[in-house]
């Protein structure tokens, strides 16, 4: 049987210093690898455990990293175990083969795109007008397809976010807070249909996910099975689905037990309980 995984990265997998949740007395705290370095610091980790769960993953199964990152920021990423063949980047805009942007999966996603929603430049003003300099530090627009800004979330107005994102659904947009990151993303554009087209390509007969935040909703719906953390938007909200289980573990730790049930279903093995 082949199986797919498609799995988000950042609070999924990797996880940022400010993320890790090590809530454990100090000298029982997992060790640790770093996994991304940017500009010649550490940035992003996962347990010494999870590393080798991961290289065991993807010797198993068909592993698709599956991100909003950019093209440039996935790539600085040194994941354990084989080189993944495909990755979705970009929210699903890029559907990189052994590293390389497949051109026609691209031009099809711009042409849905132009059809069904507003256009990034009327986003971009917007974002641009009535966004406080006092809690906003970056403006950034990614691989020319959704805007994110960096922002200083204890100065963030919660009421802002919210008329956010009844402005953007009116206009074929959708808005999700991930850290200090607010994105604005087109909902044409998904995880979901690059997970699809990955499945097509490779032939999976069984579908597997995992994320944790509003971005990763779709690509658990459209996965046979899938996880989220205990942490991340889709856990405050208390999203659940038939085929997707709530995990308890929050932090570095959820990574692990994620990895853990990927290895299960791949391998066929009755599921851990999840409390």
């Amino acid at each position: 049987m082949q199986v797919l995984v498609a799995s988000d990265l950042d609070r999924t997998l990797i996880y940022s210093a400010a993320a890790l949740a090590l809530t454990m007395p100090d000298a029982r705290a997992p060790r640790l690898l770093c996994v991304e370095v940017h500009e010649s610091r550490p940035l992003s980790y996962m347990t010494e455990t999870a590393a080798g769960l991961l290289a065991d993953l993807g010797d198993a199964a068909v592993f698709v990293p599956t991100t909003t990152r950019t093209r440039k920021q996935y790539q600085r990423i040194n994941l354990p175990g084989p080189a993944p063949k495909y990755a979705i980047c970009a929210n699903g805009g890029h559907l990189l083969v052994d590293g390389v942007t497949d051109a026609d999966w691209h031009a099809r996603v711009q042409a849905r795109l132009a059809d069904e929603c507003a256009p990034l430049d009327e986003v971009r003003e917007h974002l641009l007008r009535t966004a406080d300099p006092v809690w906003v530090r970056k403006h950034r627009v990614a691989e020319d397809l959704f805007a994110y800004l960096v922002v200083e979330r204890e100065l963030l107005p919660e009421d802002w976010v919210k008329e956010l994102a009844v402005w953007a659904e009116n206009r074929g947009w959708t808005v999700s807070l991930q850290g200090r990151k607010i994105y604005a993303v087109p909902k044409p554009l998904t995880k979901s249909a690059a997970m699809r087209e990955v499945a097509r390509r490779t032939g999976a007969d069984l579908n597997l996910a995992a994320g944790d935040s509003l971005l990763d909703a779709d690509l658990l719906l459209a996965a046979d099975r899938g996880w989220r953390p205990g942490h991340g938007e889709l856990a405050d909200e208390g999203f659940t689905a038939p085929g997707i289980t709530a995990l308890p573990e929050r932090g570095v730790l959820a990574g692990e037990r994620i990895l853990r049930e990927f290895l299960r279903a791949t391998r066929g093995t009755p599921a851990a309980p999840t409390s």
